[in-house]
């Protein structure tokens, strides 16, 4: 999982980060130890209470509540309103959050391995060192930072992660998937537009028809990773090993920038 030494890298690179960049960080001047981030305010009765007398109309609320540290495991959050939630080390596994709102939500350190976030919307969402190995994010939207979680096995298939060049104001807002694992995960179809892979693990993922134009993948592995139809245009592939991969000939590599500097066969 994720440490704390870990965390203050992540932390100091993003203070570090020029003003773009900054725009997504939520992490200036946040105490990971106080309550807040720590604690419960519920317990996992309250959670299943709640659940229970939501309806189609009235999904379940968890806004801004503090959720750290709980086990909710199994639990159906389908639909569920989790904007600004803190659910750091919280036991997701199993969970159905599909079409869940996790917008500002804050899941660091949890275990989400398995759980069903199809169709969910993750805006500015911290997930950083999270586990989240087999998890369904078809057709999510994730503007978020997911750097250092495990997403090995992971469905991405229509999901859509990369920056909308129409509403940037407040800098370049995208996926950040910094030396995530995401061994085997499917990105069939996904928008990948500029996100952030540097230094990812992408062995024997599934990038056919992906748009990873203009995505940076420097120092990232994608090795045996299947590319028919993918979209590399402008890509930043700077050292990253792309050996064996399955379909380059029907993807347009060729476009990417500082091909010469990648591991190749």
């Amino acid at each position: 999982m994720y440490s704390r030494t870990a965390f203050a890298v992540v932390l100091l690179a993003a203070l570090s980060a020029p003003p773009p960049a900054a725009a997504q960080d939520m992490m200036r001047h946040v105490d990971l130890d106080s309550p807040d981030m720590t604690e419960a305010e519920l317990t996992r009765a309250d959670v299943e209470a709640r659940l229970v007398d939501a309806t189609a109309d009235r999904p379940a609320d968890f806004t801004g509540m503090r959720l750290n540290g709980l086990d909710l495991s199994g639990l159906d959050f389908k639909g569920a309103v989790l904007r600004g939630a803190r659910l750091n080390k919280a036991n997701l596994a199993g969970a159905d959050l599909s079409g869940a709102v996790l917008d500002q939500a804050w899941v660091l350190d949890a275990d989400l391995t398995g759980a069903d976030l199809s169709g969910a919307n993750i805006f500015q969402a911290q997930l950083v060192g999270s586990k989240m190995d087999g998890a369904d994010l078809s057709g999510a939207r994730i503007v978020g930072d997911l750097s250092y979680t495990s997403l090995k096995g992971a469905r991405f298939r229509g999901a859509r992660l990369g920056a909308d060049m129409r509403n940037q104001s407040m800098g370049l807002m995208r996926g950040v998937l910094r030396k995530a694992m995401l061994d085997g995960a499917d990105f069939s179809g996904a928008d990948l537009s500029r996100v952030d892979f540097e230094f990812a693990s992408l062995r024997d993922a599934d990038l056919r028809g992906a748009n990873l134009m203009s995505a940076e993948l420097a120092g990232a592995d994608l090795t045996g990773a299947k590319v028919a139809g993918a979209n590399f245009s402008e890509a930043d592939v700077n050292g990253a090993t792309l050996r064996g991969l399955v379909g380059v000939d029907d993807s347009n590599l060729d476009q990417a920038r500082n091909l010469a500097a990648a591991r190749r066969d």
